[in-house]
């Protein structure tokens, strides 16, 4: 089995916090999504980074992983002794023969060694060797438009599935999840029974959804909120202007006030992402003025006639300060 250096492919430090791995995580999946990467391997190395990911994030997961030591990325290796008993939870006829790194993760007690509920990637035993089928958890990345409005996603997975042997072997299968409206950022679904098969009678496992917002060239979120970058030009800010904004429906008519200054949020209710209950967040047009940088000569005489007629000093507090 080759190691894979999970906290380089991150780009963060073996001690990094939680947050700091989601941080690393986010920016990493923007730069390489293959629907904004130019990277030709982007798509390999977006696969990694979530593969990567879904192992750091999950603490019991983490533990495991830090238990197997540290290796060159690439070089083999075989889990130190006992790691098997400790967290793969796959009990007699275990194999690491046939199982990739990925694998490995996807066979974790994780909680259950703690006294806790079986989380994603467990497999439970009862009496007669009955054994409830493995967990599954994984990414889907969706657009804000999609939780805005509820999609179907295709996902073709490979999961790692006992043969009659007890051996893990990756097995391809297809699901068609149904994205509902008012889907957040970091929500689970769960899809009860699509997990690994039950032995010997036991039920099946789950398959679990992280869902995770792609980013979006206009708007950024902040829980139910969402952000564009409103350009204006000095005279749109002076005497206030009519804007047609962009929202993830239509396009709206906002109102820019005479005086508006940079940095000024306009705020348009309920014209957000939908979430629980019917509640809707905010859209939030936040100012920027922008000078252009190419003028004509009618522009410029313009321009100083304005700064020979005008009052207006932005910078009057600099002279009280040192009076």
């Amino acid at each position: 089995m080759k190691y894979e250096d999970y906290y380089s492919v991150l780009g963060v430090e073996h001690d990094a916090s939680e947050s700091e791995i989601k941080k690393a995580y986010r920016g990493l999946a923007r730069k390489f999504h293959p629907d904004v990467t130019s990277d030709p391997a982007g798509e390999e190395k977006f696969k990694k980074i979530a593969e990567a990911y879904q192992t750091l994030k999950d603490r019991d997961k983490r533990a495991a992983y830090d238990q197997l030591g540290r290796y060159q990325a690439g070089q083999e290796f075989q889990p130190p002794p006992d790691w098997e008993r400790q967290f793969s939870g796959a009990g007699a006829g275990f194999s690491f023969n046939d199982l990739d790194f990925s694998d490995l993760f996807s066979s974790i007690t994780g909680r259950g060694r703690f006294g806790a509920r079986n989380a994603p990637g467990t497999r439970s035993r009862t009496q007669a060797g009955v054994q409830t089928g493995r967990d599954y958890e994984v990414t889907a990345n969706i657009s804000l438009e999609d939780a805005c409005h509820g999609t179907t996603l295709e996902l073709n997975l490979s999961l790692p599935v006992p043969d009659t042997h007890g051996r893990l072997r990756s097995t391809p299968r297809t699901f068609n999840v149904r994205i509902p409206k008012g889907t957040v950022d970091g929500q689970k679904l769960r899809l009860t029974g699509q997990g690994g098969p039950g032995i010997n009678g036991g039920r099946n496992g789950d398959l679990y959804i992280n869902i995770a917002f792609r980013a979006h060239p206009l708007f950024k979120v902040k829980d139910l909120d969402l952000y564009i970058d409103l350009p204006l030009t000095p005279w749109e800010a002076a005497l206030g202007a009519s804007i047609d904004l962009p929202t993830l429906g239509n396009h709206v008519k906002l109102k820019v006030p005479a005086g508006t200054s940079a940095a000024k949020k306009l705020k348009i209710t309920h014209r957000g992402l939908p979430g629980p209950g019917g509640s809707t967040g905010d859209l939030y047009a936040v100012v920027s003025i922008v000078v252009p940088t190419v003028i004509s000569e009618r522009e410029r005489t313009l321009f100083k006639e304005l700064a020979a007629g005008s009052t207006f000093n932005p910078r009057s507090h600099f002279k009280q300060e040192f009076a």
